[in-house]
């Protein structure tokens, strides 16, 4: 009996991990009932964090109410896992499909993160680990500390709550209200890049663009985090804006590591571990996996290279459904990766385009599927079938 592994990334905006793993599973056994296919719904610390756990060790997902990205009133949610851990992903409370289609860097917050963090103390947690993809934010964790108990202050002394283009108003950090349970637990941020918080590497520069910000806006965002570490080097005593990870989420790692004292993790490799994934690699021959684009940003830490990766070292191949083929995917072929499938078959805008990326990944799940599982050497195939490079339309 064949035995294929799925271990997608969700497409941010489209589909849940959980839902890519039921399509591909459906086609494969189209074309090869017997197949055994293992689907392990995985994220890299965004959407889909707090149900990868859950599905790996078991546990509880808790829904609280707490503020959105715009300070809406939301139901957001933390997953409560044996053995004291909870699991928050940022996502739940300042994601990008929680924004929609209003998308405005400057204006967003990670405050209900911070009150997602307070209901996991509040629970008895001992251990917090925190996903930082799929943000719609770039206030640097204002927000977030803001809803644990610091205080930001203008230059006039009255205090508010920053956004990410008001950072420069910032005057001075007050940290006597933090929340003293923060400094009993255990904290890990899990993070799927490792970008620093400013530069032309920054979380700015790099993201802001698809979280709305033009190139006029994304250097304001630049120069208001840079404000907002100097502020907190000179009341911390140490400067963490060029750590790993401190551009993930908007600058959120850079918040966890510089006032909460959080360590980071690379989340797939967090949730691989939990997952059991070196474990059941054994006897597979094929490793499916994916994410909403892949590019030279894939590179650094992202789902798609931690499993390929791993599948790789196992002598087992890896194949990449996506939906955009950006700049540097070709570096993914060096590193694991066997072949890259776009499944964008028609030039469309994204507000088209996600309306029909099920019915999308359908089709190229069936085609790959095709390919591969006709012949009864799944190596053969994919050498003889699989295209090493699909150039998808912008």
């Amino acid at each position: 009996m064949k035995k294929i592994l799925l271990v997608p990334d969700s497409f941010k905006g489209t589909m849940s991990s959980q839902e890519i793993c039921d399509i591909l599973a459906q086609e494969i056994h189209k074309v090869w009932p017997q197949a055994q296919v293992v689907a392990i719904p995985v994220a890299d610390g965004g959407e889909g964090s707090v149900d990868a756990f859950l599905a790996a060790v078991g546990g509880e997902k808790i829904t609280v109410p707490c503020k959105g990205p715009y300070m809406e009133d939301i139901q957001g949610f933390y997953g409560r896992l044996p053995g004291g851990a909870a699991v928050v992903e940022m996502a739940a409370a300042a994601g990008l499909p929680l924004a929609g289609d209003r998308l405005h860097a400057e204006q967003t917050t990670t405050y209900g993160v911070g009150q997602l963090i307070l209901s996991a103390l509040d629970s008895g947690a001992k251990k917090l680990i925190v996903g930082l993809g799929g943000s719609a934010t770039n206030d640097g964790g204002a927000g977030m500390l803001s809803a644990l108990g610091v205080r930001f202050l203008r230059q006039d002394g009255t205090a508010y709550l920053p956004v990410g283009g008001t950072l420069d108003q910032l005057g001075r950090i007050d940290l006597s209200g933090l929340e003293p349970r923060l400094s009993e637990v255990e904290i890990i941020a899990m993070c799927d890049i490792d970008n620093p918080l400013c530069g032309p590497s920054g979380a700015s520069a790099v993201f802001g663009p698809q979280k709305g910000a033009d190139d006029a806006m994304a250097a304001a965002l630049d120069r208001n985090l840079s404000h907002l570490a100097d502020l907190a080097a000179e009341r911390l005593g140490r400067d963490l804006r060029d750590a790993p990870g401190a551009g993930a989420a908007g600058g959120l790692g850079f918040a966890m590591a510089a006032f909460l004292g959080s360590r980071m993790q690379m989340g797939i490799e967090t949730v691989l571990d939990t997952a059991g994934f070196d474990r059941l690699l054994e006897g597979a021959e094929l490793v499916i996996t994916g994410e909403g684009r892949i590019d030279s940003q894939s590179m650094r830490g992202k789902v798609v290279i931690g499993v390929a990766q791993r599948a790789k070292a196992a002598g087992v191949p890896a194949a990449a459904i996506v939906g955009d083929i950006g700049d540097g995917a070709e570096a993914a072929l060096q590193l694991g990766v066997s072949g890259i499938f776009s499944i964008n078959r028609v030039a469309v805008p994204f507000s088209q385009a996600k309306l029909r990326s099920k019915d999308d990944m359908r089709a190229t799940a069936a085609n790959l599927s095709r390919s591969f599982f006709a012949d009864s050497s799944i190596q053969s195939c994919l050498l003889r079938s699989l295209l090493l490079r699909f150039v998808s339309v912008p």
